[in-house]
């Protein structure tokens, strides 16, 4: 793993690269959330790549509606590659990326044709080498994107809510610790005794053992054990629930380094989506990522 040259001083690069995962796509503009968050990670003193993941119904917008990233590659990853959503092709930093849905799934066939999945002592949370291309679904926002170079990756929803101060800070907690999560947005996961079965809360309290995706950096090499290792019952459950990647990926990074992921605090105070009005905050999605978070500690032990 890369974080076995920590003993000889080994130091991550010193920047990161932005995705920002655009699920509802809405209608872009300077008061737009993910248009801000863009002109927000612009002025980061450590931003090496923007790349936009788009997996929203409505088209790419044009050019003249993105912020100006200046000297920063700026790069749009259409996740959907029907004929209806062809993109605009952007000249100078900006860049984009079409057919990304046969990109992956190849890459994925290859990699399981050639490996053939690891030989661990619990065959459930590895990959077989069954393929099949209903693992990109959500999951696609962890697909290890070759326009992904540095270790760093700065994961965001397209609205995140941050100022530039806060990101930078996050960014030097994680060089410090870059083999965990590193993020804002915390959640805990607690024993019910009166189901017999794992409890998922977002209620602001002294504990916390998930860092959620939705504004959290991490190694990319996390990105590659995601797509080519976990195994097709684990990203069926988030496939078919379209929710929940997010807590699969806290459980892949505790799973393989036994330690729990890093929460750092905030200026103006996080605005996420479970905890605030929108459908992320409706009880059937919490009751989703309950059942999904007791599939995987059942598969994860």
């Amino acid at each position: 793993m890369p974080f076995q040259f920590e003993n000889m001083n080994f130091q991550p690069r010193s920047n990161y690269t932005a995705v920002i995962y655009v699920q509802i796509g809405a209608p872009l503009n300077p008061n737009n959330a993910l248009y801000k968050l863009v002109k927000t990670i612009t002025r980061s003193q450590f931003i090496a790549k923007i790349i936009i993941l788009w997996a929203a119904d409505r088209s790419i917008p044009s050019r003249k509606r993105w912020p100006p990233t200046y000297h920063i590659p700026f790069h749009v990853i259409n996740l959907d590659n029907s004929d209806r959503k062809k993109p605009y092709i952007f000249q100078g930093p900006v860049n984009i990326i079409d057919s990304a849905n046969s990109q992956a799934a190849e890459i994925i066939k290859k990699s399981h044709d050639q490996k053939g999945g690891v030989r661990s002592s619990n065959s459930q949370i590895f990959a077989s080498t069954e393929t099949t291309d209903e693992r990109l679904s959500i999951s696609q926002r962890f697909f290890p994107f070759k326009e992904i170079e540095t270790d760093a990756v700065l994961s965001l929803d397209e609205d995140a809510i941050l100022n530039t101060d806060e990101v930078d800070f996050a960014f030097t907690v994680w060089r410090d610790f870059p083999d965990r999560i590193v993020g804002y947005p915390a959640r805990a996961h607690f024993w019910d005794d009166s189901k017999n079965a794992w409890g998922y809360t977002s209620k602001w309290t002294n504990y916390y053992s998930i860092v959620l995706t939705g504004a959290a950096f991490y190694h990319r090499y996390y990105n590659y054990l995601y797509t080519n290792w976990i195994s097709l019952l684990l990203l069926k459950t988030v496939q078919q629930s379209s929710n929940c990647e997010d807590i699969l990926m806290n459980f892949l990074v505790s799973h393989v380094t036994r330690k729990a992921p890093i929460k750092v605090t905030q200026r103006k105070g996080y605005k996420d989506r479970e905890t605030s009005r929108s459908p992320w905050n409706d009880p059937d999605h919490f009751i989703q990522r309950q059942s999904c978070l007791n599939t995987f500690a059942t598969v994860f032990g």
